[in-house]
């Protein structure tokens, strides 16, 4: 294989990762399992949405290797089990919540640390560990769009 095609192969997964994680409802979704797997129930308090919209976009990031999930009675619990979508919602959230901060409160931070954590992520660990069972295990579908 050559360099050029190697390299275009990692931006067609970048690209489909971004565009995973397009829609504010999935960052909060990862946002809202960063630290512990969650149900359902549990998501439609912290998001606001319907239950139907919830569970569509459950199933996406389920699909692609994002999420990962178990059953337990009748209720579904999902967690995160990509480290990669995690940190980059980490750092992009990061990044805008400094901007929308200001220039004044920005630069001190940015300088200690490079980034403040955004509220909602800044309790996540750096280091999510990767759950083995679920759909990561297996390479995350192509989408195949019509042009």
């Amino acid at each position: 294989m050559t360099p050029a095609l190697e390299a275009d192969q990692v931006f067609e997964s970048a690209a489909e990762l971004f565009s995973l994680l397009a829609t504010p409802i999935r960052l909060k979704l990862i946002s809202a399992l960063c630290r512990e797997e969650k149900n359902v129930s549990q998501l439609l308090a912290e998001i606001e949405t319907t239950q139907p919209n919830l569970s569509q976009h459950l199933a996406t990031l389920y699909r692609t290797g994002i999420l990962g999930r178990r059953r337990e009675g009748t209720q579904v619990f999902y967690r995160l089990i990509n480290e990669h979508a995690a940190s980059l919602c980490r750092a992009v959230c990061t990044q805008i919540a400094m901007e929308q901060a200001g220039p004044d409160e920005a630069q001190p931070a940015a300088a200690a640390s490079h980034a403040a954590p955004a509220p909602a992520l800044a309790e996540a660990p750096a280091d999510l560990a990767l759950a083995e069972d679920g759909p990561a295990a297996r390479p995350a579908r192509r989408s195949r769009r019509r042009a």
